[in-house]
């Protein structure tokens, strides 16, 4: 195995994983170990990797054959069963990190920041060192607070064991880089309990893209865990449709009061959404469609579809409408497509190049309808307009697909597996290390 020998496990994380041929199979997500009685090290099992489409699989620490920052290199084969954390294994980075410790030499309380693992001569691997920040106490005179220093495994306590209020900041830092939908997959993976501690340290912003990652019961559970203010800053955050989803799942009396917290100008659009039924197009919609008036330039709509945190699927094409062009808008000109604003000089005006030839859809048209429209047009977006011509929303392809699925796809994603057999190398691997614990 290559150097480095001493590996601190945070940052591991998303590190990229190759098989003996080079190729990348995943990237690491997380290390299991084996904790011990008394204070002898954690014995590594192994990494947990994430492969296509978004499935952790164990990978045996002893197939890993070179660590280094930027890579992990394993021989042999990687078996695909799907990883199941069992009782005697912790996840380091999940479970560990932001976990309030007592060093041993005066009892002052610190906060595991990471930990570090080495190899040892028989080939295994134990967690050897535990990266600590002094949050006071009375060791602080000896120690500034806020300092980060390292100690042994065997210097600190409190490491086993369930903590209530437990932080997560550590964690967040730890995948801070992953997509919405990534961090997404690694929040379902966690106990209720550790899903909610993160939950409540992410920011609002962060908080409500991962939640319109997540299944609906989890995504209703995190929101319970909230208080109503913050969870009503949530629901601001989120894409109106979302919200208006979410809402919609919970006890009328609930959805009012988080409805009434929200910012009025957040809320009117959701509330709109909350009367078009489920499965047609109103209840489809978001108001969140890049619209504009008819004396806009071409200049102007590109410039509003690069707003690097509009949708794709809305940022391909522009509504053009009378005023007021905030949903329900003034009359409904038509669309102009990203394509046409490319073939058209700057100062063009966008109500000379409009597409009217494609009808709008009417807020009442079933999901079928819609699914059946967007296809036989190859669009990924179409406006919603009502019977008096006002634009009501946008329709996206997104949408439609989260819609027409079955309504636990996105557990099947996170949870299936590509094969349920047992892998019987690794589960010796795993029962070996258990068995020589007991035998301890």
């Amino acid at each position: 195995m290559s150097a480095p020998t001493r590996v601190f496990i945070a940052r591991l994380a998303g590190v990229a994983v190759f098989d003996p041929a080079g190729d990348q199979v995943g990237r690491v997500r997380d290390v299991v170990v084996a904790l011990r009685v008394g204070r002898r090290p954690p014995r590594v099992l192994g990494l947990v990797v994430e492969v296509q489409p978004r499935r952790p699989v164990f990978l045996p620490i002893t197939r890993v054959k070179i660590i280094e920052v930027d890579q992990v290199v394993f021989d042999g084969r990687l078996n695909m069963r799907r990883f199941q954390q069992r009782e005697a294994e912790t996840l380091v980075i999940a479970e560990l990190l932001d976990r309030t410790v007592r060093l041993l030499e005066d009892d002052s309380p610190v906060s595991v920041v990471d930990v570090a693992m080495e190899p040892t001569r028989s080939r295994d691997w134990l967690v050897t060192k535990v990266a600590v920040r002094r949050g006071g106490g009375r060791g602080a005179l000896r120690r500034r607070r806020g300092e980060l220093f390292v100690v042994d495994w065997d210097a600190v306590s409190g490491m086993s064991g369930v903590e209530h209020g437990q932080g997560a900041a550590g964690l967040i830092a730890a995948f801070d880089r992953l997509k919405a939908a990534d961090l997404a997959n690694i929040i379902h993976e966690l106990p209720e309990k550790r899903r909610t501690e993160v939950a409540r340290a992410l920011d609002d912003e962060r908080l409500a893209d991962i939640l319109e990652e997540l299944p609906e019961d989890e995504q209703v559970e995190i929101l319970g865990h909230l208080d109503s203010d913050r969870a009503a800053d949530v629901l601001d955050a989120m894409d109106p449709d979302d919200a208006a989803d979410l809402l919609g799942e919970l006890p009328a009396e609930q959805r009012e009061r988080l409805l009434t917290l929200m910012e009025p100008e957040e809320a009117a659009p959701v509330r709109r959404l909350l009367r078009y039924a489920a499965g047609t197009a109103g209840g489809l919609m978001t108001t969140d469609a890049v619209i504009l008036p008819p004396d806009a330039t071409v200049a102007e709509a590109l410039a509003h579809i690069r707003n690097p945190d509009l949708d794709p699927a809305l940022a391909a094409q522009v509504y053009v409408c009378r005023p007021p062009t905030e949903p329900p808008t003034g009359r409904y000109l038509g669309t102009v497509h990203f394509q046409r604003l490319l073939r058209e000089p700057p100062s063009a005006l966008v109500s000379g190049i409009v597409d009217t030839e494609l009808a709008p859809l009417r807020p009442t048209l079933s999901l079928e309808a819609v699914a059946t429209f967007l296809a036989t047009y190859n669009l990924v977006a179409a406006a919603v307009v009502d019977e008096s011509g006002h634009l009501l929303g946008t329709v996206s392809v997104d949408d439609v697909l989260d819609h027409l699925l079955p309504e636990d796809w996105r557990e099947t994603v996170m949870e299936a597996a590509a094969d349920e057999s047992t892998d019987p190398e690794e589960e010796a691997l795993r029962r070996s290390a258990q068995a020589r614990e007991e035998a301890r």
